[in-house]
């Protein structure tokens, strides 16, 4: 079976909301490009569009009822989004589960070193990556970093016009001889993934040597001398943010590409940006979800969790208990608390786990098998399994569920395909959806095509995206 290409099919009034579609979502990509920004801006798209705090419910003892529109959040790093239905939630509900973490390079707590006349941050790397990828490419800072006096600072730093950037440094080529005998994951290590960010050393001579007198005695002004560009540094961030070194003990800073995600192609019918894996699945999943109409029968939820690039761990997780805390929260201020009727609201659920697809690359051919692969520009990718090798760690969609999530594509013409990651040994790789399998709920992987996926910079069609928010708007709808 060889799937049709979607943009064959599409009108005016098609392309015309695709394109509207594709720009809102390189805009949300280009400014969102970690999880607590993405989860901050769901927040406020979803409070225009009606929704209020779930914690603001339960603080007020107010009930919930059909047409009710709720969020909640983890630690401003993982968002669910809830409307209620006219059935009771112990029916089940229809769910969408996507991830807003993407591979990165994050700050160590103590990053900030002086090296040969550089300033350099030290850096842990997060989620699956080829390391060599990341060397000499422009990338900006942003994060927090929570002060002793309860103050949170915001760092935004290489994505405004007129910012500096960061780089990694990388050997030059005429060097680098023995470098390039390794195997590609020793080609650059993981602790050679530095940031340079200075090569200025702190003045002594006028206002800074008055400003060295009147604020720094001893030890400081011995450190200074020592290390005078890792001075000039941290100057720097105290004049911007009034933060010290110690500060960054209790920070999380992410390095990640700079500059924003661009339209790929003469034709213009790709997205080229940072953190399509799984960005893509997690805004056509808010869109889908904000949409939604307000006469539903089966209440419709959104899960935008943190964590799934690191096994989905940690209180922001998939693998927490935030998502089962909610839903029990909920059908409490719904008149339906308890433990039984959660269990069976949950295990009556349908869900699809938003996530992204390798998509078929020609250049990279060997590794795909082409009947059972995911191909840009054919729709939405259906995975009924993940995992690696004989399936290990993957959640296995049963027949039935997938024959009704084919009937609900079909009769919203939601252009779709079906694949595997992957020839069988190839590789493989998992998603969130063998967590909330684990309520006994229907769940299947779905999402978009990617190609270069986990690099810097991930390659996704426009015509996927769309039917992907059509696929997941039907879905909300009707499943």
């Amino acid at each position: 079976m060889e799937h049709e290409v979607a943009w064959k099919k599409y009108d005016e009034v098609d392309l015309e909301a695709l394109e509207g579609l594709a720009s809102n979502y390189i805009d949300f990509i280009s400014e969102n490009k970690t999880e607590r920004r993405c989860a901050a801006t769901a927040i406020r798209m979803a409070e225009k569009a009606g929704y209020v705090s779930l914690a603001d419910a339960v603080r007020e003892g107010r009930a919930l009822s059909a047409g009710d529109k709720v969020w909640a959040h983890s630690h401003g790093k993982a968002l669910i989004l809830v409307q209620l239905g006219s059935n009771p939630l112990s029916e089940g509900m229809n769910i969408l589960g996507a991830h807003i973490d993407s591979p990165r390079l994050d700050l160590k707590q103590n990053p900030l070193y002086e090296s040969n006349g550089f300033a350099l941050l030290d850096t842990h790397y997060y989620g699956g990556i080829k390391n060599y990828q990341w060397v000499t490419l422009p990338l900006a800072m942003h994060g927090v970093i929570a002060k002793k006096d309860g103050t949170v600072v915001d760092i935004n730093v290489g994505d405004d016009e007129g910012d500096p950037v960061f780089c990694v440094s990388d050997l030059l080529i005429h060097l680098a001889s023995q470098q390039m005998d390794k195997k590609g994951n020793k080609i650059v290590e993981g602790e050679d993934l530095d940031i340079l960010i200075g090569n200025r050393p702190l003045s002594i001579d006028g206002e800074d040597a008055e400003r060295e007198a009147a604020g720094s005695e001893g030890a400081e002004s011995k450190d200074a001398a020592k290390e005078p560009v890792k001075a000039f540094a941290l100057k720097l961030l105290a004049d911007k943010y009034g933060i010290e070194e110690a500060d960054f003990l209790s920070a999380e800073i992410e390095m990640v590409p700079a500059g924003r995600a661009r339209e790929l192609g003469f034709d213009r019918s790709m997205v080229i940006g940072y953190g399509q894996d799984d960005r893509v699945c997690a805004y056509t999943s808010l869109i889908a979800q904000l949409e939604v109409p307000a006469d539903l029968a089966k209440t419709a939820v959104t899960v935008l969790v943190d964590k799934e690039e690191i096994g989905s761990v940690g209180a922001t997780g998939m693998a927490s208990n935030f998502f089962e805390n909610t839903i029990a929260e909920i059908m409490e201020l719904a008149g339906e608390g308890g433990m039984l009727p959660l269990r069976r609201a949950l295990s009556a659920s349908s869900m699809l786990s938003s996530d992204v697809s390798a998509g078929f690359d020609p250049a990279y051919a060997s590794v795909f098998e082409p009947k059972n692969a995911a191909f840009l520009g054919r729709g939405l990718v259906f995975n009924k399994y993940t995992g690696a090798r004989g399936k290990s760690g993957s959640n296995d969609a049963s027949a039935e569920y997938v024959a009704r999530v084919r009937r609900v594509m079909d009769d919203a013409g939601v252009s779709f395909q079906t694949a595997e990651l992957g020839k069988v040994d190839a590789g493989g790789g998992g998603t969130i959806a063998y967590l909330p399998a684990k309520y006994g709920m229907d769940v299947i992987d779905s999402g978009v095509a990617v190609l270069s996926m986990h690099a810097p910079w991930e390659v996704t069609s426009k015509a996927d995206i769309y039917e992907a928010y059509k696929g997941y708007l039907a879905f909300l709808k009707n499943a």
